[in-house]
């Protein structure tokens, strides 16, 4: 792709330009001998030259940035990839297929300060053909490897940062290779003092084979993790209940015996408890004081074991069903996940997915029943996957391009498959939508006819936003005033219902009593949509 006034790196060539202009000023004023001026020159050019503290890179241009000055993303939905594996249900999932920055830029317009939890594993940038720049990988030699990086996430996480709600988390998978420039990154645009934690988990269990010539081997990746208010919290781990009977019908219910003999207290403090029972004495230092444990035996809550008594700890006790998260998350092997999407997709190939219990334990301990997430860096899915077998009422949106063909053949084939199930893997019940970017050019369309352009792309965002099939009366879209008549004359609008209205469409007093009585929603479309692009 050739653009004209392509800046590679748009920072740089400004500043240069600055200073050298200023640096022209310079030789002007010595020529002239404007002892003050040059004294004021030269420190302007000390300050061009100064570092701020914190993250310093340079910045490059992308060609899909670059294309958003004369042609406008918009979805269109390919309707051969729909799924609906859920007909009994109006809600839906969402696949887009297209350069995931050009997703983003669609998104801020229906999805700000809605999504609940994004989660991307973006390209680690090792140098080995992972990270793709301008169409071309970035090797480990190029001298603009972490630059070009840098420009590549900030761009994305700016516009992620703006879809997240108030109580939302972003969760960003990294090794060594950039994680200490994505954690200072992140710091810049979300804040510091919006840093959660960063999440480790183990990618193998041992260091097996040749040991290196270090002797070192790297086994553990991270999840950093921040948020953009207070208002986050994780939802902790459920407790393990298992272990929890009632082997004698207590009529308080399942419990478990948990120790009362305290380790850490001096030995000073012991004093004796007597079994009621039997008159057998036993003195320790004990985890309770002498009151408490006089009453749990009152309340016939000690059992009277040989050696060292122990209590009954009750189910129903338990003050919280769930208990605080450890920043190591443990060993998550992909040799599982691996292994299931060849056996799912026998005939494609997808290296180092994410382990999908990884990616589930984080759904269950960061995300609420009802929550939208949002992967931009989808890969094979596997967020996806994660999101159905968790259940609930949570939906995924999806952006990957379609490099390869991983979105519609990796992708969105192993959606389809674990809708229609196999022979060792059940049907999974969920809807998905499938849309793919494509562009209007600004140039093509002078005046009103470009208004008139953009109207046609309408549908996909409604649906986006309210993730729904259009075809669901609940939400329409009014471009007429004699679609309006229509609808309401063969009463086709439902109660409470949602109408997009063009703001040519203008109402008479009858057609806004009859609104009115139905609880109708009215949203006029093109500023609400497209109106930057329109008034830009």
């Amino acid at each position: 792709m050739m653009l004209e006034h392509f800046n590679e790196r748009p920072r740089k060539n400004e500043k240069d330009d600055a200073i050298q202009y200023v640096k022209s000023l310079l030789a002007k004023a010595r020529e002239d001998n404007q002892n003050k001026d040059i004294e004021k020159l030269e420190e302007l050019i000390r300050v061009l030259h100064t570092k701020k503290y914190g993250l310093v890179w340079e910045e490059h241009a992308e060609f899909v940035e670059e294309e958003m000055k004369t042609k406008i993303p918009v979805f269109v939905e390919d309707q051969n990839k729909k799924i609906t594996g859920n007909p009994n249900s109006t809600d839906y999932n969402f696949l887009l297929e297209g350069d995931n920055l050009h997703s983003l830029h669609l998104l801020e317009k229906t999805h700000t300060g809605r999504i609940d939890v994004i989660y991307i594993d973006p390209p680690y940038n090792t140098g080995n053909k992972d990270f793709k720049y301008n169409d071309n990988f970035v090797e480990k030699e190029d001298s603009f490897k972490h630059s070009k990086w840098l420009s590549f996430m900030s761009k994305r996480l700016r516009i992620a940062k703006n879809l997240l709600s108030d109580t939302g988390v972003i969760l960003v998978s990294m090794d060594e290779n950039e994680h200490c420039q994505l954690k200072l990154l992140m710091d810049e645009i979300f804040g510091e003092n919006n840093f959660v934690e960063s999440i480790v988990w183990d990618k193998k269990s041992s260091a097996k084979g040749v040991p290196p010539r270090n002797m070192m081997v790297g086994v553990h990746e991270y999840i950093l993790a921040y948020q953009i208010s207070d208002k986050f919290r994780f939802l902790g781990e459920k407790r393990d209940e298992s272990g929890f009977k009632n082997p004698d019908n207590d009529p308080r219910g399942p419990w478990r015996e948990s120790n009362i003999k305290s380790t850490t207290k001096p030995i000073e403090d012991a004093f004796t408890i007597i079994d009621p029972n039997t008159g057998k004495e036993y003195t320790n230092t004990w985890a309770f004081s002498k009151e408490s444990l006089e009453r749990m035996i009152a309340e016939d809550r000690i059992i009277w074991k040989e050696n060292l008594p122990k209590q009954k700890e009750f189910l129903n006790n338990m003050r919280n069903p769930t208990k605080a998260l450890k920043s190591n998350w443990g060993v998550f092997d992909n040799q599982k996940t691996t292994m299931f999407l060849k056996k799912l997709l026998p005939s494609v190939q997808f290296n180092n997915p994410k382990p999908l219990e990884l990616m589930k334990y984080l759904i269950e301990v960061t995300v609420p029943e009802n929550s939208i997430i949002l992967d931009f860096f989808a890969g094979s899915g596997t967020t996806a996957q994660a999101v159905i077998e968790a259940g609930g009422n949570r939906k995924f949106i999806l952006a990957t391009n379609n490099e390869n063909n991983i979105a519609s053949e990796i992708t969105h084939a192993r959606l389809l498959k674990l809708s229609e199930g196999t022979d060792f893997y059940a049907p999974q019940n969920f809807n998905l939508k499938y849309y793919k970017t494509d562009f209007v050019n600004k140039t093509q369309f002078p005046d009103i006819t470009l208004e008139k352009e953009l109207l046609k792309y309408i549908t996909p965002l409604v649906e986006l936003e309210f993730g729904i099939d259009i075809s669901d009366p609940s939400v329409q879209i009014i471009l007429t005033e004699g679609h309006l008549e229509d609808l309401l004359k063969n009463e086709r609008l439902v109660q409470g219902a949602t109408l997009f209205i063009h703001p040519d469409v203008f109402l008479d007093s009858t057609e806004e009593e009859k609104l009115t009585q139905l609880n109708i929603t009215l949203q006029e479309i093109p500023d609400y949509f497209f109106g930057k692009e329109l008034w830009s």
